[in-house]
Formats: structure tokens, sequence, C-alpha cells
């Protein structure tokens, strides 16, 4: 079977590297509400850039703690490399597993979006966007790694 768009088996390791350290780390600093703006403050082009009570600049180089941004950065990347990196022995049900569960998750995301549109307001919707940037990839990897999981568990209960 061919898999066009799957990356290397060895590329998974990469991705939960990245991955699962980054998430750890976005979830202490939005749960203790960690201030994070003194921290790796480094000088960056912007394209915008919009503060409280200051003039917007437009393509310009400003100083910028770019924690954040590597967090997201390693989230996105690694929870790519997770999902998207064929399996050791990729068949056609995998193939069909892994659609499923990007459907799914999918579809669970997006019921999410729609629910915190309704009930959550102000700044505390700014989270709801941050977390939405990589909940689809999260969705999808559980999905279908509990998946995998239990189509491997029932094929050694079988033998």
């Amino acid at each position: 079977m061919k898999t066009h768009f799957l990356f290397p088996n060895k590329f998974k390791k990469l991705g939960w590297l990245l991955f699962v350290p980054s998430f750890i780390a976005s979830l202490i600093i939005s749960i203790a509400n960690l201030n994070i703006e003194k921290y790796w403050v480094v000088k960056v082009f912007a394209f915008t850039e919009t503060g409280i009570m200051s003039q917007d600049n437009y393509f310009s180089v400003i100083q910028n703690s770019i924690v954040d941004e590597v967090l997201l950065f390693s989230l996105i990347i690694g929870g790519i490399l997770v999902g998207f990196s064929k399996l050791k022995i990729e068949d056609e049900f995998t193939s069909k597993i892994r659609y499923e569960s990007l459907v799914w998750a999918t579809y669970l995301n997006y019921g999410l979006i729609l629910f915190f549109t309704i009930f959550v307001y102000g700044f505390s919707y700014l989270n709801v966007l941050f977390f939405n940037t990589f909940t689809l990839l999260l969705f999808f990897i559980i999905r279908f790694h509990y998946l995998i999981y239990k189509l491997n568990k029932t094929s050694n209960d079988d033998e």
C-alpha cells in the first residue's frame, strides 16, 4: 500500500520529544497563570504588532518573549510528526483507522469550538482559540493510538 503523505516511522520519536514536553509546559503555564513575558526576550521581525495603549507597528523589528511561539511551534510540529508518521506495519486497515480518527477528531474539535463559542466570553475565549490550534491534533493522536492499541490487544489475545 502506498502512503504518499506520511512521514517515515523514525520521525515519530522526534514528534513525541517535541509534543509531550511542550504540551506539559503549555498546560502548566496556562493553569498556573504564569507570566512568561520576561523570559527569552529577543528581537524579532513582526508583520504587525498591536499593543494595548500603544501605536500599531507594521513590518518592524520588536522585542518579544518567544516562549509561547516556541511552545506552539513544538506542539504543532511534534503533533504532526506523531500523528502522521507511518507505523512499523502500515496497511489498509491502519489507513482506515487513521482516516476515521481524523474525521472523528475534526467533528469533536469543531463541536467543542461551537460549545465554547456559546458559553465562553472575553479574554477567556482567547485561551480557547489558543488551545484550538493544537487540539485537533491532540484528539486525533489520542483516538488513533487508542484504536491501534485496541487492535494490537485483540490481535495478541487471539494468538
